[in-house]
């Protein structure tokens, strides 16, 4: 009984965690820089870049 609860601690824990995380970056921004590098990948691999 107290694995399991253990266990849906440690998940629930880590989903906030991740939560948490993409609200930070989204309110610095950071999803303009990692869309701006997968531009500049793609059009590299299309020759055009």
């Amino acid at each position: 009984m107290k694995n399991k609860m253990n266990i849906r601690f440690t998940r629930y824990s880590i989903l906030f965690l991740a939560v948490a995380v993409l609200v930070i970056g989204t309110l610095n921004r950071e999803y303009e820089a990692v869309f701006n590098k997968a531009i500049n990948i793609c059009l590299e691999c299309i020759g055009i870049g």
